[in-house]
Protein backbone atom coordinates (compact mmCIF):
# COMPACT_ATOMS: atom_id res chain seq x y z
CA UNK A 1 0.00 0.00 0.00
CA UNK A 2 3.06 2.33 0.96
CA UNK A 3 4.32 1.77 -2.54
CA UNK A 4 0.79 2.35 -4.61
CA UNK A 5 0.48 5.28 -2.30
CA UNK A 6 3.77 6.97 -2.76
CA UNK A 7 3.84 6.06 -6.62
CA UNK A 8 0.37 7.82 -6.38
CA UNK A 9 1.70 11.05 -4.96
CA UNK A 10 0.19 10.11 -1.46
CA UNK A 11 2.94 9.10 0.84
CA UNK A 12 5.13 11.39 2.35
CA UNK A 13 8.45 10.21 1.14
CA UNK A 14 7.06 11.89 -1.72
CA UNK A 15 7.70 15.05 -0.04
CA UNK A 16 11.05 14.80 0.85
CA UNK A 17 12.54 13.05 -2.31
CA UNK A 18 12.37 13.22 -6.16
CA UNK A 19 12.41 9.11 -6.13
CA UNK A 20 10.01 6.18 -4.68
CA UNK A 21 10.62 3.08 -2.68
CA UNK A 22 9.28 -0.60 -2.83
CA UNK A 23 9.25 -3.61 -0.86
CA UNK A 24 10.61 -6.74 -2.61
CA UNK A 25 6.53 -7.98 -3.15
CA UNK A 26 6.67 -4.11 -4.79
CA UNK A 27 9.86 -4.49 -6.46
CA UNK A 28 9.26 -7.87 -8.06
CA UNK A 29 5.23 -6.53 -9.58
CA UNK A 30 7.05 -3.33 -10.26
CA UNK A 31 9.69 -4.69 -12.93
CA UNK A 32 7.84 -7.51 -14.88
CA UNK A 33 5.51 -4.77 -16.06
CA UNK A 34 6.07 -3.80 -19.88
CA UNK A 35 9.24 -1.03 -20.59
CA UNK A 36 10.70 -1.31 -17.04
CA UNK A 37 14.44 -0.66 -17.27
CA UNK A 38 16.25 -2.16 -14.48
CA UNK A 39 19.54 -1.56 -13.16
CA UNK A 40 22.02 -3.23 -10.68
CA UNK A 41 24.29 0.10 -9.73
CA UNK A 42 26.91 -2.08 -8.08
CA UNK A 43 30.58 -2.88 -8.97
CA UNK A 44 31.11 -5.13 -11.81
CA UNK A 45 32.37 -8.10 -9.76
CA UNK A 46 29.49 -7.86 -7.68
CA UNK A 47 27.19 -7.74 -10.64
CA UNK A 48 29.11 -11.29 -12.24
CA UNK A 49 28.61 -12.91 -8.99
CA UNK A 50 24.87 -12.58 -9.12
CA UNK A 51 22.02 -10.50 -10.03
CA UNK A 52 18.34 -10.17 -10.60
CA UNK A 53 17.51 -11.18 -14.02
CA UNK A 54 17.29 -8.74 -16.71
CA UNK A 55 19.22 -5.90 -15.04
CA UNK A 56 21.82 -4.33 -16.75
CA UNK A 57 25.03 -3.19 -14.80
CA UNK A 58 25.90 0.54 -14.10
CA UNK A 59 28.29 1.17 -11.39
CA UNK A 60 26.85 4.35 -9.47
CA UNK A 61 30.37 5.05 -7.96
CA UNK A 62 31.83 5.71 -11.28
CA UNK A 63 32.73 8.54 -12.36
CA UNK A 64 30.98 7.96 -15.36
CA UNK A 65 27.99 6.86 -13.67
CA UNK A 66 25.72 9.10 -15.41
CA UNK A 67 26.86 9.82 -18.41
CA UNK A 68 27.09 5.68 -19.31
CA UNK A 69 23.31 5.74 -17.92
CA UNK A 70 22.41 8.57 -20.40
CA UNK A 71 23.24 6.16 -22.95
CA UNK A 72 21.79 3.43 -21.81
CA UNK A 73 18.55 4.32 -20.20
CA UNK A 74 15.70 5.73 -21.83
CA UNK A 75 14.19 8.79 -20.31
CA UNK A 76 10.84 8.00 -21.90
CA UNK A 77 10.77 4.20 -19.93
CA UNK A 78 10.03 4.10 -16.02
CA UNK A 79 13.71 3.16 -14.39
CA UNK A 80 13.97 0.49 -10.92
CA UNK A 81 17.59 0.42 -9.59
CA UNK A 82 18.89 -2.07 -6.42
CA UNK A 83 22.11 -2.21 -4.86
CA UNK A 84 23.65 -4.61 -1.91
CA UNK A 85 21.50 -3.07 0.70
CA UNK A 86 19.64 0.05 -0.64
CA UNK A 87 22.12 2.54 -0.15
CA UNK A 88 24.03 2.96 -2.90
CA UNK A 89 20.92 2.71 -5.23
CA UNK A 90 19.13 5.47 -3.18
CA UNK A 91 22.10 7.52 -4.24
CA UNK A 92 21.33 5.83 -8.24
CA UNK A 93 17.97 6.90 -7.94
CA UNK A 94 18.56 10.73 -6.70
CA UNK A 95 21.18 10.54 -9.79
CA UNK A 96 18.56 9.46 -12.45
CA UNK A 97 16.09 11.39 -10.99
CA UNK A 98 17.91 14.74 -11.29
CA UNK A 99 18.38 13.67 -14.88
CA UNK A 100 14.58 13.42 -15.34
CA UNK A 101 13.75 9.45 -15.03
CA UNK A 102 11.11 7.99 -13.24
CA UNK A 103 13.02 6.15 -10.46
CA UNK A 104 11.69 3.07 -8.08
CA UNK A 105 14.93 1.80 -5.53
CA UNK A 106 14.66 -1.63 -3.54
CA UNK A 107 14.57 -1.46 -1.01
CA UNK A 108 17.68 -3.20 1.34
CA UNK A 109 18.91 -4.38 -1.81
CA UNK A 110 19.24 -7.70 -3.31
CA UNK A 111 20.31 -8.68 0.32
CA UNK A 112 16.41 -8.14 1.08
CA UNK A 113 15.64 -9.89 -2.05
CA UNK A 114 17.70 -12.94 -1.14
CA UNK A 115 15.99 -13.06 1.98
CA UNK A 116 12.33 -13.43 0.46
CA UNK A 117 14.10 -16.64 -1.78
CA UNK A 118 13.78 -14.20 -4.82
CA UNK A 119 15.60 -16.00 -8.15
CA UNK A 120 19.28 -14.34 -8.80
CA UNK A 121 21.16 -15.22 -12.04
CA UNK A 122 25.15 -15.60 -12.83
CA UNK A 123 26.71 -13.60 -15.07
CA UNK A 124 28.64 -15.49 -17.99
CA UNK A 125 30.78 -13.10 -18.46
CA UNK A 126 34.10 -12.75 -16.05
CA UNK A 127 34.87 -9.17 -15.68
CA UNK A 128 39.30 -8.40 -15.04
CA UNK A 129 39.87 -4.60 -14.17
CA UNK A 130 43.28 -2.87 -14.81
CA UNK A 131 44.02 0.78 -14.43
CA UNK A 132 45.97 3.21 -16.50
CA UNK A 133 49.17 4.99 -15.78
CA UNK A 134 47.14 8.00 -14.65
CA UNK A 135 44.82 5.99 -12.50
CA UNK A 136 41.52 5.37 -14.94
CA UNK A 137 39.58 2.15 -14.46
CA UNK A 138 39.83 -0.73 -17.45
CA UNK A 139 37.50 -3.37 -17.04
CA UNK A 140 37.68 -6.50 -19.92
CA UNK A 141 34.34 -8.43 -19.78
CA UNK A 142 34.69 -12.23 -21.39
CA UNK A 143 31.43 -12.22 -23.39
CA UNK A 144 32.73 -15.62 -25.49
CA UNK A 145 35.81 -16.82 -28.37
CA UNK A 146 36.87 -13.55 -29.82
CA UNK A 147 33.98 -11.01 -28.69
CA UNK A 148 35.52 -8.72 -25.62
CA UNK A 149 33.42 -5.76 -24.18
CA UNK A 150 36.07 -2.78 -22.45
CA UNK A 151 34.98 -0.46 -20.30
CA UNK A 152 37.39 2.27 -20.26
CA UNK A 153 36.38 5.47 -18.10
CA UNK A 154 32.93 6.77 -19.91
CA UNK A 155 33.84 4.84 -23.26
CA UNK A 156 32.49 1.46 -24.39
CA UNK A 157 34.48 -0.25 -26.56
CA UNK A 158 33.34 -3.98 -28.32
CA UNK A 159 35.65 -6.00 -29.86
CA UNK A 160 34.35 -8.69 -32.71
CA UNK A 161 30.78 -8.75 -31.13
CA UNK A 162 28.95 -11.90 -32.33
CA UNK A 163 25.64 -12.41 -30.79
CA UNK A 164 25.63 -16.44 -31.27
CA UNK A 165 28.05 -18.86 -31.53
CA UNK A 166 27.15 -22.75 -30.80
CA UNK A 167 25.27 -22.92 -27.86
CA UNK A 168 26.02 -19.72 -26.63
CA UNK A 169 24.47 -16.43 -26.90
CA UNK A 170 25.00 -12.65 -26.15
CA UNK A 171 22.47 -10.34 -25.35
CA UNK A 172 23.64 -7.06 -26.78
CA UNK A 173 20.60 -5.58 -25.65
CA UNK A 174 21.69 -5.53 -21.92
CA UNK A 175 24.82 -3.77 -22.83
CA UNK A 176 25.47 -0.09 -23.00
CA UNK A 177 25.95 0.70 -26.77
CA UNK A 178 29.37 1.56 -27.96
CA UNK A 179 31.34 4.61 -28.87
CA UNK A 180 33.65 2.31 -30.95
CA UNK A 181 33.20 -0.79 -32.32
CA UNK A 182 36.19 -2.54 -33.70
CA UNK A 183 36.27 -5.93 -35.77
CA UNK A 184 39.49 -7.69 -37.07
CA UNK A 185 37.73 -9.90 -40.40
CA UNK A 186 34.92 -11.08 -42.01
CA UNK A 187 34.50 -14.49 -40.44
CA UNK A 188 31.46 -15.29 -38.51
CA UNK A 189 32.87 -15.83 -35.50
CA UNK A 190 34.40 -12.02 -35.86
CA UNK A 191 31.75 -10.53 -38.00
CA UNK A 192 28.12 -10.15 -36.88
CA UNK A 193 26.45 -7.14 -38.89
CA UNK A 194 23.26 -7.34 -37.08
CA UNK A 195 24.85 -7.09 -33.75
CA UNK A 196 26.87 -4.68 -35.49
CA UNK A 197 23.65 -2.74 -36.29
CA UNK A 198 21.80 -3.01 -33.08
CA UNK A 199 24.99 -2.04 -30.81
CA UNK A 200 25.49 1.25 -33.33
CA UNK A 201 23.87 4.59 -31.83
CA UNK A 202 24.80 7.88 -33.19
CA UNK A 203 28.36 8.86 -32.46
CA UNK A 204 29.51 4.80 -32.88
CA UNK A 205 31.97 4.38 -34.49
CA UNK A 206 33.34 1.44 -36.84
CA UNK A 207 36.63 0.49 -37.12
CA UNK A 208 37.49 -2.67 -38.99
CA UNK A 209 39.64 -3.60 -42.47
CA UNK A 210 38.58 -3.06 -46.17
CA UNK A 211 36.68 -6.31 -46.38
CA UNK A 212 34.11 -5.86 -43.36
CA UNK A 213 33.66 -2.35 -44.42
CA UNK A 214 32.71 -2.31 -47.61
CA UNK A 215 29.92 -5.56 -46.97
CA UNK A 216 28.27 -3.11 -43.93
CA UNK A 217 28.86 -0.21 -46.43
CA UNK A 218 30.70 1.99 -43.58
CA UNK A 219 33.24 2.25 -41.58
CA UNK A 220 36.62 3.58 -40.71
CA UNK A 221 39.17 1.44 -43.25
CA UNK A 222 42.50 0.39 -41.08
CA UNK A 223 44.81 -1.26 -43.41
CA UNK A 224 48.06 -3.03 -41.67
CA UNK A 225 50.37 -0.61 -40.17
CA UNK A 226 47.39 1.95 -39.98
CA UNK A 227 47.61 4.13 -37.10
CA UNK A 228 44.93 6.47 -35.79
CA UNK A 229 43.71 8.76 -32.90
CA UNK A 230 40.89 8.79 -31.05
CA UNK A 231 38.62 10.47 -28.45
CA UNK A 232 39.67 10.45 -24.89
CA UNK A 233 42.81 9.41 -25.12
CA UNK A 234 42.51 6.05 -27.27
CA UNK A 235 44.83 5.25 -29.95
CA UNK A 236 44.70 2.28 -31.80
CA UNK A 237 47.53 0.47 -34.30
CA UNK A 238 46.11 -2.16 -36.66
CA UNK A 239 48.88 -5.08 -37.12
CA UNK A 240 49.12 -7.84 -39.32
CA UNK A 241 47.03 -11.09 -38.39
CA UNK A 242 47.60 -13.79 -40.77
CA UNK A 243 48.67 -17.90 -41.22
CA UNK A 244 51.83 -18.72 -41.87
CA UNK A 245 51.65 -22.90 -41.96
CA UNK A 246 51.70 -24.66 -45.11
CA UNK A 247 47.99 -25.51 -46.03
CA UNK A 248 46.69 -23.10 -43.43
CA UNK A 249 47.25 -19.65 -45.18
CA UNK A 250 43.83 -19.52 -47.11
CA UNK A 251 42.32 -19.28 -43.75
CA UNK A 252 43.34 -15.79 -42.74
CA UNK A 253 45.85 -14.33 -45.65
CA UNK A 254 48.38 -11.85 -45.24
CA UNK A 255 47.33 -8.41 -45.66
CA UNK A 256 43.63 -9.21 -45.43
CA UNK A 257 42.94 -9.07 -41.69
CA UNK A 258 43.94 -6.58 -38.53
CA UNK A 259 45.09 -7.33 -35.05
CA UNK A 260 44.67 -4.00 -33.15
CA UNK A 261 47.11 -2.50 -30.82
CA UNK A 262 44.89 -0.38 -28.28
CA UNK A 263 46.46 2.52 -26.26
CA UNK A 264 44.23 3.48 -23.25
CA UNK A 265 45.43 6.32 -21.18
CA UNK A 266 49.05 4.41 -21.71
CA UNK A 267 47.78 0.71 -20.73
CA UNK A 268 48.65 -0.94 -24.23
CA UNK A 269 46.84 -3.34 -24.93
CA UNK A 270 47.71 -6.22 -27.93
CA UNK A 271 44.16 -8.47 -29.44
CA UNK A 272 45.67 -10.47 -31.87
CA UNK A 273 42.99 -11.58 -34.31
CA UNK A 274 43.53 -14.65 -35.85
CA UNK A 275 46.81 -15.07 -36.38
CA UNK A 276 49.69 -17.76 -36.19
CA UNK A 277 53.70 -16.45 -34.81
CA UNK A 278 53.96 -14.36 -37.06
CA UNK A 279 57.35 -12.37 -37.61
CA UNK A 280 55.45 -9.23 -37.16
CA UNK A 281 54.99 -9.95 -33.40
CA UNK A 282 58.95 -9.26 -33.10
CA UNK A 283 57.94 -5.39 -33.40
CA UNK A 284 55.24 -5.29 -30.70
CA UNK A 285 56.36 -4.54 -27.78
CA UNK A 286 55.67 -2.65 -24.04
CA UNK A 287 52.61 -4.80 -24.01
CA UNK A 288 50.39 -4.53 -20.67
CA UNK A 289 47.72 -6.95 -21.74
CA UNK A 290 47.54 -9.54 -24.98
CA UNK A 291 45.08 -11.17 -26.18
CA UNK A 292 46.56 -14.05 -28.27
CA UNK A 293 44.32 -17.05 -30.40
CA UNK A 294 44.92 -20.50 -30.12
CA UNK A 295 42.89 -23.15 -32.22
CA UNK A 296 44.45 -24.99 -35.15
CA UNK A 297 43.95 -24.96 -38.06
CA UNK A 298 42.54 -21.38 -38.10
CA UNK A 299 45.13 -19.61 -35.48
CA UNK A 300 47.60 -20.93 -33.24
CA UNK A 301 48.84 -24.40 -31.49
CA UNK A 302 49.88 -23.97 -27.60
CA UNK A 303 52.90 -24.52 -28.38
CA UNK A 304 52.88 -21.19 -30.84
CA UNK A 305 51.00 -19.60 -28.41
CA UNK A 306 53.79 -20.09 -25.52
CA UNK A 307 56.35 -18.95 -28.39
CA UNK A 308 54.20 -15.56 -29.41
CA UNK A 309 53.87 -14.88 -25.62
CA UNK A 310 57.48 -14.90 -24.75
CA UNK A 311 58.08 -12.64 -28.29
CA UNK A 312 55.84 -10.69 -26.76
CA UNK A 313 55.98 -10.46 -23.28
CA UNK A 314 52.83 -9.05 -22.37
CA UNK A 315 52.19 -8.38 -18.55
CA UNK A 316 48.98 -10.25 -18.58
CA UNK A 317 48.12 -12.88 -21.49
CA UNK A 318 44.72 -13.99 -22.20
CA UNK A 319 44.26 -17.33 -24.53
CA UNK A 320 41.47 -16.46 -26.10
CA UNK A 321 39.68 -17.95 -29.41
CA UNK A 322 40.23 -21.56 -28.13
CA UNK A 323 37.40 -23.21 -29.14
CA UNK A 324 37.88 -27.07 -28.09
CA UNK A 325 41.86 -26.65 -27.46
CA UNK A 326 43.15 -27.23 -24.26
CA UNK A 327 44.55 -24.34 -22.57
CA UNK A 328 44.76 -25.42 -19.57
CA UNK A 329 48.61 -26.14 -19.15
CA UNK A 330 49.56 -23.04 -20.73
CA UNK A 331 49.99 -20.39 -17.49
CA UNK A 332 52.34 -23.12 -15.77
CA UNK A 333 54.71 -23.06 -19.08
CA UNK A 334 54.74 -19.28 -18.65
CA UNK A 335 55.34 -18.77 -15.06
CA UNK A 336 58.85 -18.82 -15.15
CA UNK A 337 58.83 -15.98 -17.87
CA UNK A 338 56.50 -13.73 -14.96
CA UNK A 339 53.62 -13.87 -17.38
CA UNK A 340 50.32 -13.45 -15.61
CA UNK A 341 48.08 -16.19 -17.68
CA UNK A 342 44.97 -16.00 -17.00
CA UNK A 343 41.93 -18.20 -18.27
CA UNK A 344 38.88 -17.13 -19.03
CA UNK A 345 35.83 -18.53 -20.98
CA UNK A 346 37.21 -17.70 -24.32
CA UNK A 347 36.03 -20.90 -26.16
Amino acid sequence: MAFIMAMLGLGTSACSQSFQNADVKEFAEYINKEGVQLVDVRTAEEYAEGHIEGACNIDVNGEDFVSIAKKTLNTDKPVAVYCKSGRRSSKAAELLATEGYQVTNLTGGIMAWKLKNMPVTKDTAEVDVFKTPNGKTVRFHALMHASIRIQYDDMEIEIDPVRKLGNRTIDYSKIPQPDFIFVTHEHGDHFDQEAIKQLTRTGTRFITNRRCADMMGYGLVMANGGKEDLDSGIGVEAVPAYNITEGHTQFHPKGRDNGYLLNLDGLRIYIAGDTEDIPEMADIKDIDIAFLPCNQPYTMTPDQLIRAARIIKPKVLFPYHYGQTDVSAIPNQLKADGIDVRIRHYE
